[in-house]
């Protein structure tokens, strides 16, 4: 069981930077050529749709950061399951509507996707085992 975890955990870090890394080069690019954006599955319209894109990602990566740390996997988590949310909702909850069978695929795979990768970014509770104290004798 415990090479699933990891295993699941990995591909959580890989699908995450792969996330969020993609969603700051679109945004990034967007706002500097001053291109209006459309994406119909989220709730967000042009103006704030890009602030809310680059921040969010740019917390997906920083909590990525400190989840490979070790230090806050939850906040990672956290940020994981918006993801999984925000796209189910986004394409399957909404008025979204898709063009076919060659744009509801990958919407299905990616949605998919970020399930796994919210599975593999559960906060386990096992802590890594440190030094063994040894009693003092007196």
């Amino acid at each position: 069981m415990g090479v699933i975890k990891a295993l699941l955990r990995v591909y959580s870090y890989i699908f995450g930077a792969l996330l969020a890394l993609s969603l700051i080069a679109v945004s990034g690019l967007a706002l500097a050529n001053h291109t209006a954006l459309n994406l119909g599955f989220l709730p967000w319209t042009a103006p704030e749709l890009l602030q809310w894109l680059l921040l969010s990602s740019l917390f997906g990566l920083l909590s990525l950061l400190l989840a490979i740390t070790g230090r806050v996997r939850f906040l990672y988590f956290l940020w994981s399951a918006a993801v999984c949310v925000m796209l189910f909702r986004g394409f399957f909850l909404s008025k979204y509507s898709f063009t076919g069978p060659v744009s509801f695929k990958p919407a299905v795979y990616l949605t998919a996707g970020s399930l796994l990768a919210m599975i593999g970014a559960w906060p386990s509770s096992a802590r890594r085992p440190g030094p063994r104290r040894r009693p003092m004798k007196y």
